[in-house]
C-alpha cells in the first residue's frame, strides 16, 4: 500500500552501504564543481550514474595529467581524481532514443545534478518546472558560475573568475605583491561542497513533504561565503583589506616562520599561548615588552615580533623545533609540500588516501572523503569509469534491451 508521498516502484538498484544508501543520483555535470559534488554523494553511499556526451564525455577527460591506458591511449588523471565510484553512460540529449533512456533514468532518480549555464536545461526541455511536474520527488541541483538569477546568470565562469570577482584573490598573496590565485580551485570546490549540503537539506525536506526542490548554487556566492571576517573588517575599519602573506589579520603570532633550516607554522592564538611560546623560545624580554602584551598590540607590531621569533628559531631546524613546540602545547606544524602530505603519519592513520587502479594498471592515491562516522568502516571506493563503460549493464537493469 502506498501513501501520497510514496516513491514510485524502482528498477535501478541503489547501493546498500553508507548513510546515503538508497539514493540514486543522475549526474550531468562536468569538469570540477559538479563532479566534486556527485563524488561526495557517491562517497557517502549514493549510487551515481554519470551521463556524458557520446564520443567526448566530460570535458575533464581531456585535461592532464595523462596516464596511458591498456590500449596505450591517454587517459586523464584529472578526471580520475574526481569521478570515483560512479557509472558512465553516454547519451545525446538531442537524440530522441537517448532522451527516452535519460527519462527512464530520471523515473528512478532522487537527485539530478547539472552545471550547465542557466537556460541550457530549459532548452533541452528539462528545466525545473518541466522536471518537477513529471518527477515531483526529484531534487535538481544546479551549479553555475553566477546562479539561476541576476544580471550575470548566463555568463560563463571558471574558478579563477569567481576567485577574482568574489574578493578572494584580493586577500591572497604577499603584501604589495600581484594578485594571486588560491593554489587549489577553491571556487569549484566550495560550490561543489555547498551543493552537497543543499542536496541533503532538500532530501530531508522531501521526507516531510514528498516533493523535491531546485537547489541553486552559484560559484560566486560561495566565494562570498568564504570571506570570513573581511566584510566586517572593511566596514568597521574603513580600510579595504589586502593581501598580507601567511599571517592572520587579527591574531598574532599566527603564520609561517623561518628557522635555521626550513619553515614551520606557529599559531599562538591567545595571550597564554603567546607567553608559553616566549618561554619555549627563551624570549623573556619579548614576553615583558609592552608592545606585545595584548593581541591587538601584537598585531600592530607584527613585523617587530616576527623578527624576534625568527631570530630565536634560527638556532634550530624546523624538524628540531616542532617536537619542542608540540610538547609545550604550542599549536604548530610542518610546512608540508605534497610529497610530505602523502607521507604524513596522521593522514595515513586516518586513511585519508585511497589507492585505486587507474587505466593501464597504474595505482594512484587520491584524497579520501573527509567525512567520517565513529566506529564505522568507510566507503567502498571504485575507480572512475571509462566513457560509456556501464551502458549495457544499465540498459539491461532498466529492461531496455
Amino acid at each position: 500500500m502506498t501513501g501520497p508521498h510514496s516513491p514510485p516502484a524502482s528498477t535501478l538498484k541503489p547501493r546498500s552501504k553508507g548513510p546515503l544508501a538508497g539514493l540514486i543520483v543522475i549526474d550531468l555535470t562536468r569538469v570540477l564543481a559538479g563532479p566534486y559534488c556527485t563524488m561526495m554523494l557517491a562517497d557517502l553511499g549514493a549510487r551515481v550514474i554519470k551521463v556524458e556526451m557520446p564520443g567526448i564525455g566530460d570535458d575533464a577527460r581531456h585535461i592532464g595529467p595523462f596516464i596511458s591506458n591498456a590500449d596505450g591511449l591517454p587517459s586523464s588523471g584529472y578526471f580520475f581524481s574526481i569521478n570515483r565510484s560512479k557509472e558512465s553512460i553516454a547519451l545525446n540529449l538531442k537524440d530522441a532514443a537517448d532522451r527516452a533512456v535519460f527519462e527512464r533514468l530520471l523515473l528512478d532518480a532522487d537527485v539530478l545534478a547539472e552545471n550547465f549555464t542557466p537556460g541550457t536545461m530549459d532548452r533541452f526541455g528539462y528545466g525545473w518546472e518541466a522536471l518537477s511536474s513529471r518527477f515531483p520527488r526529484l531534487v535538481l541541483a544546479s551549479i553555475s558560475g553566477f546562479g539561476q538569477t541576476g544580471p550575470y546568470r548566463e555568463l560563463p565562469a571558471y574558478d579563477m573568475v569567481v576567485q577574482a570577482m568574489g574578493g578572494v584573490m584580493s586577500l591572497t598573496g604577499e603584501e604589495g605583491g600581484p594578485p594571486t590565485r588560491v593554489g587549489v580551485s577553491i571556487g569549484d570546490i566550495a560550490a561543489g561542497t555547498h551543493a552537497v549540503i543543499g542536496v541533503q537539506a532538500a532530501l530531508i525536506e522531501r521526507a516531510r513533504t514528498g516533493r523535491g526542490k531546485h537547489v541553486d548554487i552559484s560559484m560566486l556566492d560561495t566565494q562570498i561565503s568564504l570571506l570570513e571576517n573581511a566584510l566586517v573588517r572593511y566596514q568597521v575599519e574603513q580600510v579595504v583589506p589586502g593581501p598580507i602573506g601567511s599571517r592572520h589579520p587579527s591574531i598574532t603570532p599566527f603564520g609561517v616562520f623561518k628557522s635555521k633550516v626550513g619553515h614551520l607554522i606557529i599559531a599562538a592564538g591567545n595571550d597564554r599561548k603567546f607567553r608559553d611560546l616566549c618561554d619555549v623560545l627563551q624570549m623573556r624580554d619579548v614576553k615583558a615588552d609592552p608592545r606585545f602584551l595584548s593581541n591587538s598590540s601584537r598585531c600592530e607590531h607584527h613585523r617587530a615580533l616576527a623578527a624576534r621569533i625568527e631570530e630565536a628559531l634560527a638556532t634550530r631546524t624546523a624538524e628540531e623545533w616542532l617536537p619542542i613546540l608540540t610538547q609545550a602545547g604550542i599549536p604548530s606544524g610542518p610546512m608540508n609540500d605534497i610529497a610530505g602530505v602523502l607521507r604524513d603519519p596522521q593522514l595515513n592513520a586516518r586513511d585519508m588516501f585511497v589507492s585505486l587502479e587507474a587505466p593501464g594498471g597504474m595505482v594512484l592515491k587520491t584524497a579520501a572523503c573527509p567525512i567520517r562516522f565513529a566506529g564505522e568502516q568507510f566507503a567502498n571506493y571504485r575507480p572512475a569509469p571509462e566513457l560509456d563503460a556501464d551502458r549495457n549493464a544499465l540498459l539491461q537493469e532498466l529492461g531496455l534491451v
